[in-house]
């Protein structure tokens, strides 16, 4: 593994993915941030350019759910960055809370395509050049979902465990080669997640982490970096991080039961 990672961020224009390009910059590495807010993008590029010098951040305007465009995006990467050694699949979003019957198709078929499929197009524009390489680590951002089903959330958990299996599958996969795979599956995260799970309802959305201690977006960074960084013949297959006040995956404590949480 070099002494500075060349790190692949999908879903890096907020939340956990701007979050661990902040994070794998800070320590040194090159990020290329990957998202479809090319506005977005270039500000944070820009800052984390100012602030680690030049050479740190390469945007790249890309639509996960798109596999060519993914696949166009990788064999386009400039000299410098095109060896990828860690890729952070990240990009993922939840839409309503509704019972799984009253999912509207268009909500359905926007997590499969972002959660499920932008995983898949992930894995297939990187790996063959990690194993030309004979270095590599495939890193996805699961879910506590993908573990137990909430009541509305049927789907969005079921696309989580799908990534959970993609991942699991990776690794069998790859069995033999010095690639890794890992999986990394937060509990509740304060982010903008429900922002978008409900269309813009700032109150709903702030409801979700009221009264309460959520992870921040820099805690799932620092589990995401961890498990880059460790030993090379270490490979964290699964790391589940939850804040001090969630039990059992879906148990979250609040108000006076927080405290001090």
């Amino acid at each position: 593994m070099p002494d500075r990672l060349t790190v692949f961020v999908t879903g890096a224009s907020a939340g956990i993915g701007a979050a661990c390009a902040r994070t794998f910059a800070a320590g040194g590495d090159r990020v290329i941030l990957a998202a479809r807010s090319k506005g977005t993008l270039d500000a944070l590029a820009a800052d984390l350019n100012a602030a680690h010098g030049d050479g740190t951040a390469l945007a790249v305007v890309l639509d996960v759910t798109d596999a060519q465009a993914h696949l166009d995006a990788v064999a386009g990467l400039p000299d410098g960055w095109a060896e990828i050694d860690v890729a952070v699949l990240n990009a993922g979003l939840s839409k309503g809370l509704d019972p799984v019957w009253e999912n509207t198709v268009a909500d359905v078929d926007l997590m499969v395509d972002v959660n499920v499929k932008g995983v898949v197009n992930g894995i297939r524009a990187v790996v063959p050049g990690m194993l030309a390489r004979g270095r590599g680590h495939v890193i996805t951002l699961g879910s506590t979902a993908a573990h137990a089903v909430y009541p509305g959330g049927v789907v969005y958990c079921a696309t989580k465990a799908a990534v959970l299996a993609l991942t699991n599958g990776l690794k069998v996969d790859l069995h033999g080669t010095p690639v890794r795979a890992t999986t990394v599956s937060p509990g509740i995260v304060e982010t903008d997640f429900s922002l978008v799970r409900f269309d813009g309802d700032r109150e709903r959305a702030d409801a979700v982490y009221a009264d309460t201690n959520a992870l921040t977006a820099e805690d799932v960074a620092d589990a995401v970096a961890y498990c880059a960084r460790a030993s090379e013949r270490v490979n964290v297959q699964e790391l589940l991080v939850t804040p001090r006040v969630q039990s059992g995956y879906t148990m979250i404590a609040r108000g006076p039961d927080a405290e001090g949480l």
